[in-house]
């Protein structure tokens, strides 16, 4: 069986974002830290456990984005892929989901992979796109928010229970080969071994250049981007303690709260 886990790398929640001076995107700069997509993590531990419970598997990951993704799936080497494969664009830019999509279809279209994962979104546009897109494009059943799978491999099928609305849980049976989106809390994701740690460090990764007729399809445009507006400020009220509690009154009244 072969299993091919879609990973991101996102910026990290603590790092400070710059805006380019026209607005259109984030600049890159020595204080971004850059990591794995959270979501992306339960994918990986899902497709390394699947390996550990029926043994002949193999788990590769697959990452598009400049240089610096390199990082990621090495990482992902460290907690248990057996490959990783970058898909380079240099480009520091908005990738919208279907050019993604696309470039992982066209990598994965003629490796005949079992199982796909992905997470169910990136923590940084939250747009839970891309699995569905890859999906559309490989002419695969996929289902999204997946919290449990349960493989049948003499039937040829994988049954899941997927997360709706209003702790709704769905539960259907899907033929492989398919694509999940993996929820968070389906597992625990492990930490990196120290023998995967060292195999990191020497296994390389296998290179594939964009295809730019991919990189240049027609797609959505991003118009501006721009920091969240600063929320107002409260006000503090100074006096005595009846002072106070007169000043609220009258706050409270002009408000029309009272």
């Amino acid at each position: 069986m072969k299993i091919l886990v879609c990973v991101k790398q996102v910026p990290d929640a603590e790092s400070r974002v710059t805006i380019d001076s026209a607005n259109r995107w984030v600049l890159e700069h020595d204080l971004i830290a850059f990591r794995m997509n959270r979501y992306d993590e339960y994918a990986l531990e899902e497709a390394v456990q699947i390996r550990e419970s029926i043994g002949d598997v193999s788990v590769d990951t697959i990452s598009v984005g400049p240089t610096r993704v390199g990082s990621t799936l090495k990482k992902s080497i460290e907690k248990g892929a057996n490959n990783a494969i970058h898909i380079v664009s240099e480009k520091n830019d908005y990738y919208p989901p279907i050019v993604i999509a696309n470039l992982i279809a066209d990598y994965a279209r003629r490796r005949a992979y079992d199982l796909i994962f992905t997470g169910v979104m990136a923590e940084d546009d939250m747009q839970c796109q891309v699995g569905p897109l890859i999906a559309a494009r490989l002419g695969l059943p996929c289902a999204a928010s997946v919290m449990k799978e349960t493989l049948n491999i003499a039937g040829g099928t994988v049954d899941v229970e997927c997360e709706l609305e209003g702790g709704i849980t769905e539960s259907s049976r899907l033929p492989i080969p398919c694509l999940l989106a993996i929820q968070s809390g389906i597992n625990r994701p492990r930490y990196p071994s120290l023998s995967n740690v060292m195999r990191a460090k020497e296994q390389e990764l296998i290179l594939v250049q964009a295809d730019p007729g991919i990189l240049s399809q027609p797609a959505e445009e991003v118009v501006s981007v721009s920091y969240p507006e600063q929320s107002s400020k409260g006000t503090v009220i100074e006096g005595t303690p009846d002072e106070k509690a007169d000043k609220l009154l009258a706050i409270l009244h002009e408000k029309s709260l009272l």
